[in-house]
């Protein structure tokens, strides 16, 4: 087995960062009531951490998902890409905050069948966005339709899809430790 590559870089802190990135940290502490360890990695490069807050902010304001649907997609892509920071932290927000069923945040955590025909439906067919690359098969198109998803649905996954690799990949880069926040939710890969 291949040991995973880590970035040499610390996370930075309110008292290591400096310029953009300290602005973005405090920025993000006052919104939410600590810096998540995240951020603190992705603010060496504040691009990135801005367009990943302004891709998440942009997916969570459109009206084409109802929160519990957000979640699903989110977990749904990060459970594919084996973030367990990520995971950990939708399945709080999913829990607490989103609405989505206990039952479905078991099965999407645990990769079993969703139990509600909507939400497995939404699930799947991220689930094959994102493994066929954006490239899904007609039959994959048609039964998302099915379940009473609309061309405009897909797009907003693909935003998603976007937002999740950029927090999955730099988390995987920089072995991002779950927050204590967090830490009920764990999840290992």
């Amino acid at each position: 087995m291949t040991t995973r590559a880590r970035l040499d870089l610390s996370p930075l802190t309110l008292h290591t960062a400096n310029g953009v990135a300290r602005s973005m940290l405090e920025s993000a502490k006052r919104s939410l009531g600590f810096v998540p360890n995240m951020y603190s990695n992705m603010a060496h490069s504040p691009n990135l951490l801005a367009i990943y807050q302004g891709g998440y902010g942009a997916f969570r304001s459109a009206d084409r998902f109802s929160p519990a649907e957000q979640e699903v997609v989110f977990l749904t892509i990060s459970r594919y890409h084996g973030c367990a920071y990520c995971v950990a932290t939708h399945s709080l927000i999913a829990d607490r905050t989103s609405g989505v069923p206990r039952d479905v945040l078991a099965a999407i955590r645990s990769g079993g069948e969703i139990p509600d025909p909507r939400l497995r439906a939404l699930a799947e067919f991220t689930w094959i966005l994102v493994d066929s690359r954006g490239a899904p098969g007609h039959a994959d198109l048609e039964a998302f339709r099915a379940a009473g998803y609309e061309d405009r649905h897909v797009l907003e996954i693909v935003l998603a899809i976007a937002v999740k690799t950029l927090s999955n990949y730099t988390n995987h880069l920089l072995h991002t430790e779950t927050d204590p926040a967090f830490a009920a939710y764990a999840w290992m890969a």
